[in-house]
């Protein structure tokens, strides 16, 4: 399956559906933080995220309960690949590097990263 890249917005609905499961556009609404965005709005938007293949429905007569189809886990590896292809040229240590130079990863992580991947070499 072709995964496609997300909105800020979409990301944030797909985010509390991971997260609860299960739900219908209420739901959604309640987790989200204030101050909350109409309820129509929400709804548009869990619309485009099932047109992009990420979300599905069951009916219960007019109401629509929606659930995740793509994993977390599946959007992780996208964007993650994504973000390594375009901006470090699908090097990992160019991306590690960036991150120990722009104090996201302190040294203690830094050392804790290099010992997972030692070990991930030897397998």
């Amino acid at each position: 399956m072709d995964i496609k890249e997300l909105t800020r917005a979409e990301e944030q609905i797909i985010q509390v559906l991971w997260s609860l499961e299960k739900a219908f556009v209420k739901e959604v609404i309640d987790e989200l933080p204030e101050p909350k965005p109409a309820y129509n709005t929400v709804s548009t938007i869990i619309r485009i995220l099932e047109t992009k293949g990420f979300v599905a429905h069951e009916a219960f007569g007019k109401s629509h309960q929606y659930y995740p189809v793509i994993s977390r886990e599946e959007y992780k590896s996208f964007a993650t690949g994504k973000l390594l292809n375009n901006y470090f040229d699908n090097s990992v240590e160019s991306m590690f590097s960036f991150f120990v130079k722009e104090e996201k990863i302190d040294l203690k992580e830094a050392d804790e990263i290099m010992k997972l991947m030692e070990k991930l070499k030897r397998k």
